[in-house]
């Protein structure tokens, strides 16, 4: 079992950055294959960035690569997700993901553990 706790989401102008944190706690973070879904109102969850638990290789959606980063601190049982340029389609409650021993993926139907999500709202 592993209890995932997302901060770092707020309102923000259009043109901001954001740094979303995902902090793990139970089994060994490391294990884990990390990624950081989005759902906007009225919309399904959609995947933004992963990376896997092994090397720590990422990847992204399209629609995000060019300004998101996703980012994890073993040490600190720690995922971040560096938000750059943000757009007002960028509004949404960003959620982080955990697949325990798997090399990760797009889709959420894949991850075993959620955490309780942030909201981010991007202003024109």
């Amino acid at each position: 079992q592993v209890q995932l706790v997302e901060s770092g989401g707020g309102l923000v102008q259009a043109g901001g950055s954001l740094r979303l944190s995902c902090a793990a706690s139970g089994r060994t973070f490391s294990n884990y294959a990390m990624g950081w879904f989005r759902q906007a109102p009225g919309k399904e969850r959609e995947f933004v960035a992963g990376i896997r638990c092994c090397g720590g290789s990422t990847y992204y959606s399209d629609s995000v690569k060019a300004r998101f980063t996703i980012s994890r601190d073993n040490a600190k049982n720690t995922v971040y997700l560096q938000i750059n340029s943000l757009k007002p389609e960028d509004t949404a409650v960003y959620y982080c993901a955990a697949n325990f021993l798997g090399a990760g993926s797009t889709s959420r139907h894949v991850y075993d553990y959620w955490g309780q999500g942030t909201q981010v709202t991007v202003s024109s």
